[in-house]
């Protein structure tokens, strides 16, 4: 599991947001309120379409907006989780 990934999910742990690891296929996608990547360049980044369909309202929902404040209110500039 990627360190970004990693911390992510205990973000989500800590906001209360249930974390599920499961395959999904572009219909789960599509029908989605929000979805969101990680990455260690990338952060947490909001999906706001896939194939030229929107996922939810087509951008920044409000879970990956939280996730993304306390991810960076979590990291250091050096990118070393702060505990």
């Amino acid at each position: 599991m990627g360190i970004t990934r990693a911390a992510t999910m205990e973000c989500a742990r800590e906001l209360g947001i249930p974390v599920v690891e499961t395959t999904l296929t572009r219909y789960d996608v599509w029908n989605a309120d929000e979805a969101f990547l990680t990455g260690s360049a990338a952060e947490v980044i909001p999906v706001v379409e896939l194939d030229g369909r929107k996922i939810g309202a087509g951008k920044c929902g409000p879970i990956t907006a939280k996730l993304l404040e306390l991810f960076r209110k979590k990291v250091r500039t050096d990118g070393v989780m702060v505990a």
